[in-house]
């Protein structure tokens, strides 16, 4: 008999208790490869909550600002970008389209979008995902309003419903009401996990109309009905920013470069890909403290193990003596618990990795769904083998502890039973 097989049939006889320990190697596998999986997974989808926009124009400022209150909603911008910047910007020959986004005015504390119809066509996120309705369609009246979907799940709105935008960002109750200039529900989004769910939609005129007879932040006394609005709204006199999608990636830079140096006014251009990875940069201490509380979870599983290991061994007193009785080498000894290690170790990890990859396929439509996170899931990479790698052979070397106390016991201790 071979001292494999003698491994095996030794643990088939306590199998019990070393499925305890393959349980605790299974729980702490499926944590570090899910926690470092859905680190990555949530990487990629958050470098990928603008994708296939190459520029992102705006009034000069920094980056991470323009990034901020463009894309995510937070924070205001320094100036506004003059409405004729943006149709001289659309009129170069190197831009296959660019959207205009007007920010400022709110509902209930979600962010107001004026934009264009176009908006929905060339608005991307994940992988290449474009916007779904998930109800209703783009607005096309004036006092047409699109919701994002937590918006509409918030407040249970429906199609048809008649909201009131609010002036600002304020949401108090005391905040100014664009109450003469109701909006119409005429579509809701479906979800996507990025900033879009937490804003509502409107067109560039409708922002126009409703501040038609606004001086100042405060409305005038002499009132303009909204029939009456419609008559007279005029084009724009500024906008927020701009998402700009070029023909030929490959002029990507130099397009950024001849906007920053734009004459009639100072502009800022930026990439939305590579701000967003300087801004997810502050989020690598969070990412390494995931990792570490990971790795402390398999080490404990390697502490039970050990545990386990150590438990059985006055068990084995006996089995191990009759086997240095008939001549067994000390070497033998240890390489028969750590056979056992590994077995466990090996299984633990293949369960594991089954348990963990069925979660997230069971998962990664909600997932996706309701927080935008597209899992792909990818065979475990280089990194994690890696970490698989290290604890095996960390679990090895915590198994030789219990081998080299069972070579130690003597012989008549373990034969006088």
């Amino acid at each position: 008999m071979t001292l494999l097989s003698l491994a095996l049939k030794s643990a088939w006889n306590r199998k019990g208790s070393l499925l305890l320990a393959m349980f605790s190697i299974t729980i702490s596998v499926v944590l570090l490869l899910g926690v470092d999986t859905l680190r990555k997974e949530t990487k990629n989808s958050f470098l990928n909550t603008l994708s296939q926009t190459d520029l992102i124009v705006g009034a000069r400022s920094g980056p991470v600002n323009l990034l901020l209150y463009s894309v995510f909603h937070i924070g205001n911008a320094t100036n506004n970008i003059d409405y004729q910047t943006y149709l001289t910007l659309q009129k170069m020959p190197e831009v296959a389209w660019a959207v205009p986004l007007s920010l400022g005015d709110s509902h209930r504390g979600f962010r107001v979008i004026g934009t264009l119809p176009s908006f929905y066509q060339h608005y991307r996120y994940g992988e290449e995902q474009p916007l779904a309705f998930q109800k209703g369609q783009a607005f096309s009246d004036l006092y047409d309003v699109v919701l994002g979907a937590k918006v509409a799940q918030k407040y249970g709105y429906r199609l048809g419903d008649r909201i009131v935008l609010s002036h600002g960002l304020s949401s108090g109750r005391l905040a100014p009401q664009h109450n003469d200039k109701p909006f119409t529900v005429s579509g809701i989004l479906a979800p996507t996990g990025t900033p879009v769910d937490n804003s509502l939609q409107v067109s560039l005129d409708a922002i126009e109309a409703i501040h038609i007879d606004w001086r100042g932040g405060m409305q005038s006394p002499l009132k303009i009905s909204a029939d009456r609005a419609r008559k007279l709204i005029v084009e724009p006199e500024a906008i927020t920013a701009v998402l700009v999608g070029l023909k030929n990636k490959l002029t990507t830079f130099k397009m950024q470069r001849r906007l920053n140096e734009f004459k009639d006014e100072p502009l800022l251009a930026i990439l939305p890909g590579s701000t967003l990875a300087s801004l997810w940069q502050i989020m690598a201490p969070f990412e390494r403290g995931l990792l570490a509380i990971a790795s402390m979870v398999l080490l404990a599983g390697l502490v039970g193990m050990l545990i386990t290991l150590l438990s059985t061994l006055k068990e084995r007193q006996h089995e191990i003596a009759v086997l240095r009785a008939i001549g067994i080498h000390g070497y033998d000894v240890l390489l028969l618990f750590a056979f056992e290690a590994l077995f466990i170790l090996i299984l633990g990890t293949l369960f594991g990795i089954v348990l963990l990859y069925g979660g997230l396929a069971w998962l990664a439509p909600y997932l996706a769904e309701h927080y935008g996170l597209f899992i792909q899931l990818p065979w475990p990479d280089t990194q994690q083998w890696l970490f698989i790698g290290l604890a095996w052979l960390l679990g090895v070397l915590i198994s030789l502890i219990p081998g080299i106390m069972a070579y130690r016991t003597s012989l008549t201790k373990g034969l006088s039973r």
